[in-house]
């Protein structure tokens, strides 16, 4: 179909972010949001769209949040997980805690917290306060902590009241995982459905913890292999938005390096820096960037770094956002144009 005529059809007819970004070919790579922490409460559904503003427990430690991100720079993201009938305890609020164990690093260490519904909200701000390095009452909460560390996480956006195309395409996937994958996991896999954590346009899009990538435009038929992690990583290239402990162009390199490892990549030790970058201004992406990729195997009996050119390979129209009236953006697409290992 020529350029003009998926534009035409997509504006007149697609109601969901998602299917413009699907139908156009927009490549997910790169645009898992980098963190050092992630923190996850419970909260009941159903979610308003500005949940975190209106519900009282979470006002009450939005001031000192926003202090945290905006004033000393810490790369945390905030998300909110519906209870379950299986997992959750009435009366009680559950806290996921991820954080990043050194610079080099494989997956997040997590701290996992159930306490009574009227304690959540300080337990938060000990957290938020040790982050800032003040003083905290954290270690009140032990007798709260449990030992789930053995336990991955598999979270899916279905936020429909932030995005439709999270709603309409994130709850049939999260069901699914709930349904199939979780029971059959021996109390190894959770499954959560969550709010939203960026990238309406790349639903369903999920977490996957401790590990930290991130997934989107999930097919149902590649689920056997995200989960089991038992064929080909190429099956899953396409469908991969990064690993969070690097930054965007660190993620697109990380990605072709990891299809050469397979999927014991996942267990290295990594770390990543851009190198250098063409000049452009604010608000602009450029058209290529150098990047270095450090890593150490779990041992770390092998050592090494990767130097990877990332170079525009064209551009695709996307909507961020569904709506009746879609608007269409244009955003570049990457390739790595050179990858070799330097050490």
């Amino acid at each position: 179909m020529p350029i003009q005529h998926t534009h035409e059809f997509l504006t007149k007819y697609c109601r969901f972010c998602s299917l413009v970004s699907k139908t156009n070919g927009e490549d997910p790579i790169g645009t898992a949001d980098t963190c050092d922490y992630w923190l996850m409460m419970e909260i009941p559904l159903p979610w308003s769209q500005n949940i975190f503003e209106e519900n009282p427990t979470l006002k009450s430690v939005l001031g000192l949040f926003q202090e945290l991100v905006f004033q000393h720079r810490i790369k945390l993201k905030p998300i909110l997980i519906a209870p379950d009938l299986e997992y959750s305890y009435p009366g009680f609020t559950r806290v996921l805690y991820y954080y990043r164990p050194a610079k080099l690093f494989s997956q997040f260490e997590k701290q996992e917290f159930v306490v009574p519904e009227s304690e959540a909200a300080a337990l938060v701000t000990a957290i938020f306060k040790q982050l800032m390095q003040q003083p905290n009452d954290l270690s009140e909460f032990q007798q709260y902590q449990q030992q789930t560390s053995h336990i991955r996480e598999l979270m899916v956006c279905t936020h429909a009241q932030v995005d439709l195309a999270c709603g309409r395409f994130g709850t049939p996937i999260y069901r699914r995982l709930r349904k199939e994958y979780a029971p059959a996991s021996n109390g190894k896999l959770r499954v959560w459905q969550t709010t939203h954590f960026g990238g309406h346009q790349f639903a369903p899009t999920l977490i996957d913890l401790p590990q930290g990538c991130l997934w989107g435009h999930i097919e149902p038929e590649i689920l056997d292999l995200l989960v089991k992690r038992n064929g080909s990583v190429f099956g899953v290239r396409q469908y991969y938005r990064g690993w969070t402990g690097l930054s965007k162009f660190e993620q697109i390199a990380e990605r072709e390096i990891w299809m050469q490892f397979g999927w014991n990549w996942l267990n290295y030790l990594k770390a990543g820096k851009v190198m250098t970058m063409e000049q452009v201004a604010e608000g602009q992406e450029p058209d290529w960037v150098e990047v270095r990729i450090n890593f150490t195997d779990p041992d770390s009996s092998t050592k090494g770094a990767y130097k990877a050119k990332i170079e525009v390979c064209g551009e695709v129209m996307t909507a961020f956002n569904s709506a009746k009236e879609i608007e269409l953006e244009a955003v570049k697409q990457y390739r790595v144009s050179h990858l070799a290992k330097v050490e």
